[in-house]
């Protein structure tokens, strides 16, 4: 069983004395992992990084196999290491993908965003809101996406100023009625029409993070959610001078 590709590096750990485990995510083959002998070298550890972009080619006597990953550099994105908050960043989206995509299983579209918002993450330019959107991208492809087109009482889709921590659908402020203190806000960042006080990406990590902790993390992959979304999180709210 052989294929190649090219895909980015979302996690490593070692392999006995001299190997690494890779995991790459690949727009053919989704998330994969392979043995790549000698990883654990100087030479080779430095391109086999967490978010370096690199060209695979995958072995292995059968398809059910581990196999071995021989790689070649394409792009290895150091910028994301020279700032703090980059890396919390990278750090955040390759722990989701690797908490909640199942291996071998492609999605190409999510790649896709992916490798653009590394790369946004890695210019420095303003990449919080493209990273709450990602988010909200990787709850649709797990099967729990949002509604924020409709009313769900009324129907309509104006007004929409809240989202139910239930189903996910919007709610507009005449259908949410004495409901409202038990919905979460919607902010103008995801097409809200309330008043959200300058704290738009908060309240928008705050409906993206309960659904990935109670749809994903509880009912899909049956683990809490990885620290480093937390930690991205709470530097971004800080950052931008936002309440968490």
């Amino acid at each position: 069983m052989e294929w190649q590709a090219e895909g980015t590096v979302i996690g490593r750990r070692p392999h006995g004395e001299t190997a690494v485990i890779l995991d790459v995510l690949t727009r053919e083959h989704g998330r994969h992992a392979g043995i790549v002998p000698g990883g654990a070298s100087q030479r080779k550890a430095a391109m086999l990084q967490p978010g370096a972009h690199l060209s695979l080619r995958w072995r292995a006597r059968q398809a059910d196999q581990l196999g071995t990953l021989v790689v070649e550099p394409v792009r290895m994105r150091a910028g994301l290491m020279a700032d703090p908050l980059a890396l919390a960043g990278l750090n955040a989206v390759c722990a989701l993908l690797l908490f909640a995509l199942p291996e071998r299983d492609p999605h190409p579209n999510l790649v896709a965003r992916t490798e653009a918002l590394l790369d946004l993450i890695e210019a420095g330019r303003d990449w919080p809101p493209a990273y709450l959107a990602w988010e909200m991208l990787l709850l649709d492809e797990m099967g729990f996406g949002l509604d924020l087109s409709a009313c769900a009482v009324t129907g309509l889709g104006e007004g929409l100023a809240y989202v139910s921590p239930k189903s996910g659908r919007a709610v507009s402020r005449e259908g949410a009625g004495e409901w409202a203190d038990r919905l979460l806000p919607l902010p103008a960042l995801m097409g809200g029409a309330g008043d959200n006080h300058g704290r738009d990406l908060a309240q928008g990590l705050a409906i993206t993070g309960h659904f990935l902790e109670h749809r994903v993390a509880a009912e899909l992959v049956g683990r809490n959610l990885p620290a480093a979304r937390d930690r991205l999180v709470r530097r971004l709210t800080r950052d931008t001078g936002q309440p968490g």
